[in-house]
């Protein structure tokens, strides 16, 4: 050991990566597309009030952003949003669409111009949203998901395909926007067109289903006059969930379906390559893309078991060959031209990035928005991809970050403490990547536990169903078998054991404080905490039905809604906590906060809650990351006893 390493208690090491530099590296390029031979994306702007821009890299390798603020390159159909652009090579240079946040409108634009609007305003409650744009340049309109809003409330809503003319025409004539489905389903996702211009394929699910417990794979024939005509369902049901679907160069129909237990890819209701591993995922968000055909008749595909890969599959052998290269996890986000495909891939040493394969070669290579290492990577913690053992002897997936500081150890004897982190969803899965929120932790001797509780997806149909009328059991479960058994194995503090989440994961953070004895403290971040009301009318009509599955019926086990909520047992609360609430949230309303703050009165519980103007669901803002991370950081130095310099005290109220 050299001389230049000191013997410092947990939580007090000096570290460079503060709350400023993990704000500013928030968020990743997404919607990743070719427009001509050049590679398009969107990328997060947190410094600017947290918008996203539309990038384009120039064949010389410039890259730039199309559009300046407050341009903001983002959908909102269905809350969380989909696929916000579309474009292409048109005359002279490239042509977009895309939706901008502010207004839910589709507007084309073309560099050099300002943009345009290309559909109406609606004053009736959320008024009209576009996700899932593509160009159909032969009729000069572009295609897409419409949302629209038929009364106040948040379930006052229909959803269809819709086709919208590129000359403006519609821009303040709703009756000019040409619906080309009827309101057969709930929930629809964008139409592709196959080679040919003359079928559609899409994707339709209804309540109370959610799109990773069973959709319908809906084919049509488009006539020449454009209307779809015939549809009829070709794969999928209530119990088999449908991820994606593509057409071959050939005009084959290509879809990744989860029938036999794990996502799998089928070509005309044929497996392509069935494997025990995902080649999809949920649809939190309309237009995720885990697979791409290629002219050639190969496959582009992100797949894996817990990680992913990058890939290239022969449908006619089954073989997948994987990009070399040091990423370990995909996002669903694929493009291809040529030769040419294009992901977003990340690391445990690198932020995502846009990642470019030549499959003539076989390499891969960043291609846009490189990683560049704002600190010393010595700094970055160091993960371990473990299996616990949960109750009753099943199987609890997570990633463990010791504590890691290239010039600091801790005295001889001392155990650090944790922060047990439940992913949101919660149907969803903690990503192994670079993330500098953990290392603002892990580079202070403070350790990290990510965990793909029962429930998550990335490990087959039946470990995703675990969590079936289970939620606010078996992840508070399984969170705690992860925490205690790094206890138990002298990895972490038994007394320094803390939890923290948002959204779902802000649920099982809230359940785990007030139902169990596991934790000293804990972050709650945007959270469901009332289930009687949150669905019944407190949230967005996507997840109005969600606790049908987690939960069960509230007609027929409404007793399970008060005994697993939170705001129900506030008198069991102990454990000092940090509630983060967005006031523009319409997932995770803040009333639920207020109503849990208001059973809390009184009862001695140090506590602190602060709420963020212009925030929605996720925090965005540069201002709000920092402070939400600080203050985080302070309430486990003040309840651990630890002592991080540099730190704003977080005053805790009674």
């Amino acid at each position: 050991m050299g001389d230049d390493v000191r013997t410092l208690a947990y939580g007090s090491w000096p570290s460079p990566v503060d709350a400023a530099l993990a704000a500013a590296h928030d968020g990743s390029p997404e919607w990743v597309d070719f427009v001509g031979d050049e590679m398009w994306w969107t990328e997060p702007r947190p410094e600017e009030d947290g918008r996203r821009t539309l990038v384009r890299r120039r064949a010389d390798g410039r890259e730039e952003s199309v559009l300046a603020a407050p341009w903001n390159v983002r959908s909102r159909v269905m809350e969380y949003g989909g696929r916000p652009w579309a474009g292409t090579e048109r005359g002279e240079g490239p042509f977009v669409v895309f939706t901008h946040f502010a207004d839910q409108r589709l507007y084309g634009y073309e560099p050099g111009g300002e943009p345009r609007p290309l559909t109406p305003v609606s004053p009736v409650g959320g008024g009209l949203r576009w996700a899932e744009p593509q160009l159909d340049l032969q009729r000069g309109e572009v295609w897409g998901v419409l949302e629209e809003f038929t009364g106040e409330g948040p379930g006052d809503v229909r959803r269809v395909l819709a086709a919208v003319p590129l000359d403006g025409s519609a821009a303040a004539d709703r009756g000019a926007v040409r619906e080309l489905t009827e309101e057969r389903h709930r929930f629809v996702t964008g139409p592709r067109i196959s080679p040919d211009g003359r079928r559609a394929a899409w994707l339709a699910w209804d309540h109370p289903r959610m799109p990773w417990d069973g959709t319908e794979l809906v084919v049509a024939e488009i006539g020449d006059d454009g209307t779809l005509r015939g549809a009829r369902t070709v794969a999928g049901g209530p119990e088999e969930a449908v991820a994606q679907v593509e057409w071959s160069a050939d005009g084959r129909l290509l879809y990744a379906s989860d029938r036999g237990g794990w996502w799998n890819l089928y070509r005309d209701g044929e497996p392509l390559c069935p494997r025990e591993e995902e080649f999809g995922g949920p649809l939190w968000m309309l237009g995720h893309r885990w697979f791409a055909p290629l002219r050639g008749g190969l496959i582009a595909v992100v797949h894996g078991r817990g990680t992913t890969a990058l890939g290239i599959l022969d449908p006619e052998t089954g073989e997948v060959v994987d990009a070399a290269g040091p990423w370990t996890e995909f996002a669903p986000t694929l493009a291809v031209h040529g030769e040419r495909v294009v992901g977003v891939g990340a690391s445990p040493r690198s932020a995502y990035e846009v990642v470019e394969l030549d499959i003539r070669t076989g390499r891969a290579r960043p291609a846009g928005a490189p990683h560049q290492d704002p600190v010393d990577p010595a700094y970055y913690p160091e993960p371990q991809i473990r299996t616990f053992t949960g109750p009753d002897g099943r199987e609890v997936h997570a990633h463990i970050y010791p504590p890691h500081h290239p010039g600091c150890v801790a005295p001889a004897g001392e155990l650090p403490p944790y922060v047990v982190r439940a992913h949101g969803g919660p149907t969803g899965r903690a990503p192994l990547v670079l993330d500098l929120d953990i290392a603002y932790f892990t580079s202070r001797g403070i350790g990290v536990a990510e965990v793909n509780y029962g429930g998550s997806t990335g490990y087959g149909r039946a470990y995703r169903e675990r969590l079936r009328e289970q939620w606010g059991v078996v992840d508070v479960e399984d969170c705690a078998a992860v925490a205690l058994a790094l206890a138990d194995e002298g990895t972490a503090d038994r007394a320094r054991l803390a939890i923290r989440g948002g959204s779902a994961g802000g649920w099982t953070t809230a359940v785990s404080l007030t139902g169990t004895d596991v934790y000293a403290c804990g972050t709650i971040r945007y959270p469901v905490l009332d289930l009687a009301s949150w669905g019944s009318g407190e949230t967005h009509d996507f997840e109005s039905r969600y606790l049908e599955s987690l939960v069960g019926p509230l007609a027929e086990v409404p007793g399970r809604y008060a005994e697993r909520s939170p705001v129900e047992h506030a008198d069991r609360l102990t454990a000092l906590f940090l509630l983060l609430q967005g006031l523009d949230d319409v997932i995770c309303p803040p009333a639920q906060c207020e109503r849990f703050l208001a059973r809390i009165e009184g009862r001695r519980v140090p506590h602190a809650y602060i709420a963020f103007e212009g925030e929605g669901h996720g925090f965005r803002r540069a201002d709000t990351l920092v402070r939400a991370l600080e203050a985080e950081l302070s309430l486990y130095a003040q309840v651990f006893g630890l002592n991080p310099p540099g730190v704003p005290k977080l005053e805790l109220a009674k």
